[in-house]
Protein backbone atom coordinates (compact mmCIF):
# COMPACT_ATOMS: atom_id res chain seq x y z
CA UNK A 1 0.00 0.00 0.00
CA UNK A 2 1.47 3.35 -1.09
CA UNK A 3 1.69 6.58 0.82
CA UNK A 4 -1.48 8.70 1.04
CA UNK A 5 -1.68 11.59 -1.39
CA UNK A 6 -2.12 15.08 0.07
CA UNK A 7 -2.37 18.52 -1.45
CA UNK A 8 -1.06 21.61 0.38
CA UNK A 9 -2.44 24.84 -1.02
CA UNK A 10 0.58 26.98 -0.08
CA UNK A 11 4.05 26.36 1.27
CA UNK A 12 4.05 26.39 5.07
CA UNK A 13 7.05 26.43 7.41
CA UNK A 14 9.43 23.49 7.13
CA UNK A 15 8.63 22.05 10.58
CA UNK A 16 5.20 21.04 9.32
CA UNK A 17 6.30 20.00 5.84
CA UNK A 18 8.95 17.63 7.20
CA UNK A 19 6.34 15.81 9.28
CA UNK A 20 4.05 15.38 6.29
CA UNK A 21 6.79 14.41 3.87
CA UNK A 22 7.88 11.50 6.07
CA UNK A 23 4.66 9.58 5.56
CA UNK A 24 2.83 11.17 2.63
CA UNK A 25 3.14 11.75 -1.07
CA UNK A 26 2.61 15.50 -0.90
CA UNK A 27 2.07 18.09 -3.60
CA UNK A 28 2.51 21.77 -2.73
CA UNK A 29 1.03 24.61 -4.74
CA UNK A 30 4.18 26.36 -6.02
CA UNK A 31 2.89 29.91 -6.52
CA UNK A 32 2.65 32.81 -4.09
CA UNK A 33 -0.89 33.52 -5.29
CA UNK A 34 -3.51 30.96 -4.24
CA UNK A 35 -4.94 28.49 -6.73
CA UNK A 36 -8.14 29.53 -8.46
CA UNK A 37 -11.30 27.51 -7.70
CA UNK A 38 -10.82 25.62 -10.96
CA UNK A 39 -7.15 24.91 -10.21
CA UNK A 40 -8.14 23.71 -6.75
CA UNK A 41 -10.64 21.28 -8.24
CA UNK A 42 -8.00 19.84 -10.53
CA UNK A 43 -5.40 19.52 -7.77
CA UNK A 44 -7.57 17.85 -5.13
CA UNK A 45 -8.80 15.04 -7.35
CA UNK A 46 -7.83 11.72 -5.81
CA UNK A 47 -6.36 13.27 -2.67
CA UNK A 48 -6.83 11.67 0.74
CA UNK A 49 -5.94 14.86 2.60
CA UNK A 50 -5.96 18.62 2.00
CA UNK A 51 -4.05 21.23 3.99
CA UNK A 52 -5.59 24.58 3.08
CA UNK A 53 -5.33 28.27 3.89
CA UNK A 54 -8.19 30.49 5.08
CA UNK A 55 -8.48 31.94 1.56
CA UNK A 56 -9.23 28.53 -0.01
CA UNK A 57 -12.95 27.79 -0.31
CA UNK A 58 -13.66 24.20 0.74
CA UNK A 59 -17.28 23.62 -0.25
CA UNK A 60 -19.25 20.47 -0.94
CA UNK A 61 -18.55 20.62 -4.66
CA UNK A 62 -14.80 20.67 -4.06
CA UNK A 63 -15.08 17.75 -1.65
CA UNK A 64 -16.94 15.81 -4.32
CA UNK A 65 -14.21 16.61 -6.83
CA UNK A 66 -11.65 15.18 -4.44
CA UNK A 67 -13.57 11.94 -4.34
CA UNK A 68 -14.66 9.41 -1.76
CA UNK A 69 -11.07 8.87 -0.59
CA UNK A 70 -10.85 12.32 1.02
CA UNK A 71 -10.49 11.77 4.76
CA UNK A 72 -9.35 15.07 6.24
CA UNK A 73 -9.21 18.82 5.63
CA UNK A 74 -6.70 20.63 7.83
CA UNK A 75 -6.74 24.42 7.75
CA UNK A 76 -3.75 26.59 8.59
CA UNK A 77 -5.93 28.96 10.63
CA UNK A 78 -8.27 29.22 13.59
CA UNK A 79 -11.32 30.37 11.65
CA UNK A 80 -13.14 27.88 9.46
CA UNK A 81 -15.60 30.14 7.64
CA UNK A 82 -13.93 29.08 4.36
CA UNK A 83 -14.95 25.44 4.98
CA UNK A 84 -18.45 24.02 4.75
CA UNK A 85 -18.04 22.02 7.95
CA UNK A 86 -21.57 20.60 7.87
CA UNK A 87 -21.06 19.11 4.41
CA UNK A 88 -17.67 17.75 5.42
CA UNK A 89 -19.26 16.05 8.42
CA UNK A 90 -21.99 14.49 6.30
CA UNK A 91 -19.29 13.09 4.03
CA UNK A 92 -17.32 11.69 6.96
CA UNK A 93 -14.45 14.14 6.45
CA UNK A 94 -12.70 15.33 9.60
CA UNK A 95 -11.88 19.07 9.75
CA UNK A 96 -9.04 20.45 11.86
CA UNK A 97 -7.83 23.95 12.71
CA UNK A 98 -5.07 25.59 14.78
CA UNK A 99 -6.74 27.12 17.87
CA UNK A 100 -5.05 28.85 20.78
CA UNK A 101 -1.57 29.09 19.30
CA UNK A 102 -2.06 32.48 17.66
CA UNK A 103 -3.87 34.16 20.57
CA UNK A 104 -0.97 36.22 21.89
CA UNK A 105 0.52 37.05 18.50
CA UNK A 106 -2.82 38.37 17.27
CA UNK A 107 -3.47 40.25 20.51
CA UNK A 108 -0.01 41.83 20.28
CA UNK A 109 -0.74 43.02 16.75
CA UNK A 110 -4.22 44.29 17.63
CA UNK A 111 -2.88 46.35 20.49
CA UNK A 112 0.00 47.54 18.31
CA UNK A 113 -2.51 48.73 15.71
CA UNK A 114 -4.50 50.47 18.44
CA UNK A 115 -1.40 52.34 19.61
CA UNK A 116 -0.31 53.17 16.08
CA UNK A 117 -3.72 54.57 15.17
CA UNK A 118 -4.08 56.49 18.43
CA UNK A 119 -0.68 58.17 18.13
CA UNK A 120 -0.77 58.46 14.32
CA UNK A 121 2.52 56.62 13.91
CA UNK A 122 2.02 55.66 10.26
CA UNK A 123 1.16 59.26 9.37
CA UNK A 124 4.27 60.45 11.22
CA UNK A 125 6.47 57.98 9.35
CA UNK A 126 5.04 59.09 5.98
CA UNK A 127 5.60 62.73 6.96
CA UNK A 128 9.27 62.13 7.70
CA UNK A 129 9.90 59.99 4.60
CA UNK A 130 8.13 62.57 2.45
CA UNK A 131 10.46 65.35 3.57
CA UNK A 132 7.68 67.24 5.34
CA UNK A 133 9.32 67.32 8.78
CA UNK A 134 10.77 70.82 8.85
CA UNK A 135 10.63 71.67 12.56
CA UNK A 136 9.07 70.70 15.88
CA UNK A 137 5.85 72.53 16.66
CA UNK A 138 3.20 72.07 19.36
CA UNK A 139 0.24 70.98 17.24
CA UNK A 140 1.78 68.48 14.81
CA UNK A 141 0.02 65.11 14.59
CA UNK A 142 -1.92 65.36 17.83
CA UNK A 143 -3.38 61.96 18.68
CA UNK A 144 -5.47 60.26 21.32
CA UNK A 145 -4.43 59.13 24.80
CA UNK A 146 -4.54 55.39 25.33
CA UNK A 147 -3.73 55.43 29.03
CA UNK A 148 -6.97 55.72 31.00
CA UNK A 149 -9.21 55.49 27.94
CA UNK A 150 -12.15 53.10 27.50
CA UNK A 151 -11.67 50.04 25.31
CA UNK A 152 -14.67 48.12 23.99
CA UNK A 153 -14.00 44.51 22.99
CA UNK A 154 -16.53 42.81 20.71
CA UNK A 155 -16.15 39.06 21.22
CA UNK A 156 -14.53 37.88 24.44
CA UNK A 157 -12.92 34.57 23.60
CA UNK A 158 -9.21 33.86 23.93
CA UNK A 159 -8.00 36.81 21.85
CA UNK A 160 -10.52 39.26 23.31
CA UNK A 161 -9.40 38.35 26.82
CA UNK A 162 -5.74 38.66 25.81
CA UNK A 163 -6.46 42.18 24.56
CA UNK A 164 -8.12 42.99 27.90
CA UNK A 165 -5.01 41.89 29.80
CA UNK A 166 -2.87 44.22 27.69
CA UNK A 167 -5.34 47.07 28.16
CA UNK A 168 -5.20 46.73 31.94
CA UNK A 169 -1.48 47.52 31.73
CA UNK A 170 -2.49 50.91 30.34
CA UNK A 171 -5.08 51.42 33.08
CA UNK A 172 -7.85 51.31 30.50
CA UNK A 173 -11.46 50.75 31.40
CA UNK A 174 -12.45 47.57 29.53
CA UNK A 175 -15.98 46.86 28.31
CA UNK A 176 -17.00 43.78 26.36
CA UNK A 177 -19.97 42.20 24.66
CA UNK A 178 -19.89 38.57 23.62
CA UNK A 179 -21.82 38.51 20.32
CA UNK A 180 -21.76 34.73 20.30
CA UNK A 181 -18.08 34.56 21.25
CA UNK A 182 -18.18 34.53 25.02
CA UNK A 183 -15.86 33.03 27.62
CA UNK A 184 -16.88 29.78 29.27
CA UNK A 185 -15.57 31.25 32.49
CA UNK A 186 -13.87 34.57 33.20
CA UNK A 187 -10.61 34.60 35.17
CA UNK A 188 -11.10 35.55 38.80
CA UNK A 189 -8.96 38.68 38.36
CA UNK A 190 -10.79 39.93 35.25
CA UNK A 191 -11.69 43.60 35.47
CA UNK A 192 -13.68 43.65 32.24
CA UNK A 193 -17.30 44.76 32.42
CA UNK A 194 -19.95 43.11 30.26
CA UNK A 195 -22.33 45.58 28.58
CA UNK A 196 -24.78 45.47 25.71
CA UNK A 197 -23.61 46.34 22.21
CA UNK A 198 -25.13 49.83 22.12
CA UNK A 199 -23.50 50.79 25.42
CA UNK A 200 -20.14 49.55 24.16
CA UNK A 201 -20.48 51.61 20.97
CA UNK A 202 -21.49 54.75 22.83
CA UNK A 203 -18.91 54.67 25.63
CA UNK A 204 -15.75 53.29 24.01
CA UNK A 205 -12.80 55.39 22.87
CA UNK A 206 -11.40 52.34 21.06
CA UNK A 207 -13.29 49.31 19.76
CA UNK A 208 -11.46 46.06 18.95
CA UNK A 209 -13.23 43.27 17.05
CA UNK A 210 -12.65 39.60 17.94
CA UNK A 211 -15.66 37.67 16.65
CA UNK A 212 -15.82 34.94 14.00
CA UNK A 213 -17.56 35.74 10.73
CA UNK A 214 -21.11 34.40 10.93
CA UNK A 215 -24.52 35.43 9.65
CA UNK A 216 -24.97 37.39 12.88
CA UNK A 217 -21.64 39.21 12.74
CA UNK A 218 -21.40 39.94 9.00
CA UNK A 219 -21.30 43.74 8.65
CA UNK A 220 -21.91 44.06 12.37
CA UNK A 221 -20.01 47.34 12.17
CA UNK A 222 -22.20 49.26 9.75
CA UNK A 223 -23.50 52.82 9.35
CA UNK A 224 -25.91 52.41 12.25
CA UNK A 225 -23.09 51.23 14.52
CA UNK A 226 -20.73 54.01 13.43
CA UNK A 227 -23.41 56.63 14.07
CA UNK A 228 -23.56 55.50 17.72
CA UNK A 229 -19.79 55.75 18.28
CA UNK A 230 -17.92 58.77 19.54
CA UNK A 231 -16.51 60.99 16.75
CA UNK A 232 -13.15 60.64 18.51
CA UNK A 233 -13.28 56.82 18.54
CA UNK A 234 -10.94 54.44 16.73
CA UNK A 235 -11.91 51.02 15.33
CA UNK A 236 -9.47 48.08 15.26
CA UNK A 237 -10.27 44.89 13.32
CA UNK A 238 -8.12 41.77 13.47
CA UNK A 239 -11.07 39.34 13.21
CA UNK A 240 -12.48 39.00 9.69
CA UNK A 241 -12.96 41.68 7.05
CA UNK A 242 -16.63 40.84 6.54
CA UNK A 243 -17.46 41.95 10.09
CA UNK A 244 -17.09 45.56 8.89
CA UNK A 245 -19.08 47.35 6.19
CA UNK A 246 -16.08 48.94 4.52
CA UNK A 247 -18.06 51.45 2.45
CA UNK A 248 -19.81 52.71 5.60
CA UNK A 249 -16.46 52.81 7.40
CA UNK A 250 -14.90 54.91 4.63
CA UNK A 251 -17.82 57.34 4.76
CA UNK A 252 -17.63 57.62 8.56
CA UNK A 253 -13.89 58.26 8.47
CA UNK A 254 -13.99 60.81 5.64
CA UNK A 255 -16.93 62.70 7.15
CA UNK A 256 -15.42 63.01 10.63
CA UNK A 257 -17.97 60.71 12.30
CA UNK A 258 -15.06 58.48 13.28
CA UNK A 259 -11.49 59.50 14.10
CA UNK A 260 -9.59 56.51 12.77
CA UNK A 261 -9.36 52.81 12.01
CA UNK A 262 -6.68 50.13 11.93
CA UNK A 263 -7.40 46.96 9.95
CA UNK A 264 -5.46 43.72 9.62
CA UNK A 265 -8.29 42.12 7.65
CA UNK A 266 -10.41 43.33 4.75
CA UNK A 267 -13.21 42.09 2.53
CA UNK A 268 -12.06 40.97 0.04
CA UNK A 269 -8.41 40.19 0.61
CA UNK A 270 -6.28 41.73 -0.74
CA UNK A 271 -8.20 44.98 -0.55
CA UNK A 272 -8.92 46.39 -4.05
CA UNK A 273 -6.52 49.15 -5.06
CA UNK A 274 -9.44 51.47 -5.79
CA UNK A 275 -10.94 51.09 -2.31
CA UNK A 276 -11.81 54.51 -0.83
CA UNK A 277 -10.13 53.40 2.42
CA UNK A 278 -6.73 53.54 0.71
CA UNK A 279 -7.21 57.23 -0.01
CA UNK A 280 -7.64 58.15 3.67
CA UNK A 281 -4.80 59.21 5.97
CA UNK A 282 -6.61 58.14 9.14
CA UNK A 283 -6.61 54.42 8.27
CA UNK A 284 -3.89 51.82 8.82
CA UNK A 285 -4.23 48.65 6.74
CA UNK A 286 -1.97 45.62 7.26
CA UNK A 287 -1.95 42.52 4.99
CA UNK A 288 -3.46 40.02 7.47
CA UNK A 289 -0.35 39.54 9.61
CA UNK A 290 -2.05 38.86 12.97
CA UNK A 291 -0.28 35.53 13.44
CA UNK A 292 2.87 36.46 11.53
CA UNK A 293 5.55 35.79 14.09
CA UNK A 294 8.06 33.05 13.34
CA UNK A 295 7.27 31.03 16.46
CA UNK A 296 3.50 31.25 15.97
CA UNK A 297 3.52 30.34 12.29
CA UNK A 298 5.86 27.42 12.97
CA UNK A 299 3.55 26.10 15.68
CA UNK A 300 0.58 26.51 13.33
CA UNK A 301 2.43 24.44 10.70
CA UNK A 302 3.03 21.64 13.22
CA UNK A 303 -0.60 21.66 14.43
CA UNK A 304 -1.93 21.62 10.86
CA UNK A 305 0.40 18.71 10.06
CA UNK A 306 -0.70 16.84 13.20
CA UNK A 307 -4.34 17.19 12.18
CA UNK A 308 -3.63 16.07 8.64
CA UNK A 309 -1.63 13.01 9.65
CA UNK A 310 -4.10 11.92 12.33
CA UNK A 311 -6.94 12.11 9.85
CA UNK A 312 -5.04 10.04 7.30
CA UNK A 313 -4.40 7.37 9.94
CA UNK A 314 -8.08 7.29 10.83
CA UNK A 315 -7.38 8.72 14.28
CA UNK A 316 -9.21 11.51 16.05
CA UNK A 317 -7.78 14.91 15.10
CA UNK A 318 -6.01 16.62 18.02
CA UNK A 319 -7.63 19.95 17.07
CA UNK A 320 -10.96 18.85 15.60
CA UNK A 321 -13.66 21.28 14.48
CA UNK A 322 -16.35 18.65 13.82
CA UNK A 323 -16.13 15.91 16.49
CA UNK A 324 -19.58 14.75 15.32
CA UNK A 325 -17.79 13.01 12.46
CA UNK A 326 -16.67 10.36 14.96
CA UNK A 327 -20.23 9.61 16.02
Amino acid sequence: MGKPHVFITRRILEAGLKMINQSCDMEIWPENFPPTPQELKEKVQGMQGILCMLSDRMDGELMDWAGEGLKVISTYAVGVDNIDVAKATRRGIAVGNTPGVLTDATADLAFGLLLAAARRISEADRMVRGGQWKTWEPTTLLGADVHGATLGIVGFGRIGQAIARRAHGFDMRVLYCAHGHAPKELPADSKAEEVNFDTLLQESDFISLHVPLTAETRRLMNKEAFDKMKPSAILVNTARGGVVDQQALAEALSSGKLAGAALDVTDPEPIPTDSPLLKLENVIIAPHIGSASTRTRERMAVMAAENLLAGLRGERLPYCVNPQVYG
